[in-house]
């Protein structure tokens, strides 16, 4: 974050920073004042997927088993305050379902309890959950993207059901603040560049995601709706950091 604005020192920025603005009480930088947006790379949606014993194969049979059954139902996540946590917050914000988050460390464990059946729901990033989506093991219910994912396209979003819903792991570069716009512009132009390229896409593609493209003011005022969204999910859920 001190680094001098030369446009050689970047760093990544992410929805982690986002969620992180509101999680944590004390930071010593603010990531909003503190970086010049440069560019967006990735879009990386989740997947809502349940135990197989789970009675709902919709989203709607989703949301009335769960209002049945509050607080009966676990909702695991790779750890407190994951993009994957605040996607399963928001569905209980905006569906007014009861859902025990149960925060593990990391997505494997968590996967292994789900399989396991001692968390039924899950919010998952799409490389976590496909491979035991397709052999049959998880209930794909719907994709957290605004709309369906090209990777499993029989499966809604849902947003289908939970009008304005959208959750994904978004991802670019930054640089300190204050540097030069000649510098900001010139990295801008060399990444949406890359970005276009059919060998990056199909690449962006292969982990899930699509390709976040702009200008630095697209990215900066993403990165700002993303930081303002996910604060009031964390608020809502009252989440503390570990």
């Amino acid at each position: 974050m001190r680094a001098p604005p030369d446009g050689y020192t970047l760093l990544m920025v992410s929805t982690i920073q986002a969620i992180n603005a509101t999680l944590y009480s004390k930071l010593n930088f603010n990531f909003l004042r503190d970086i010049a947006p440069v560019a967006g790379i990735i879009r990386l949606p989740f997947v809502m997927v349940v135990n197989p014993s789970v009675p709902a194969k919709t989203v709607p049979e989703f949301i009335a088993y769960a209002k049945a059954n509050p607080g009966k139902i676990n909702l695991g996540s790779p750890g407190i305050g994951t993009p994957g946590h605040v996607a399963g917050e928001l569905f209980k914000m905006m569906a007014g379902v009861d859902l025990v988050h149960v925060p593990y460390r990391g997505g494997g464990p968590v996967m292994t309890d789900l399989l396991g059946g001692q968390v039924q729901v899950l919010f998952g990033s799409t490389s976590l959950t496909i491979e035991q989506i397709r052999a049959g093991k998880l209930r794909p219910l719907a994709v957290t993207s605004a709309t369906r994912w090209d990777g499993l396209p029989d499966i809604p979003a849902v947003n289908d059901f939970v009008l304005g819903y959208e959750a994904s792991a978004v991802s670019g570069l930054g640089a300190p603040r204050n540097t030069p716009a000649e510098i900001i512009d010139k990295l801008n132009k060399e990444i949406n560049a890359a970005l276009a390229d059919p060998n990056m896409k199909a690449r962006l593609a292969d982990l899930g995601g699509t390709a976040l493209a702009g200008s630095p003011a697209d990215f900066g005022k993403l990165i700002a709706e993303e930081t303002e969204k996910w604060g009031k999910v964390v608020k809502f859920s009252g989440a503390k950091p570990e």
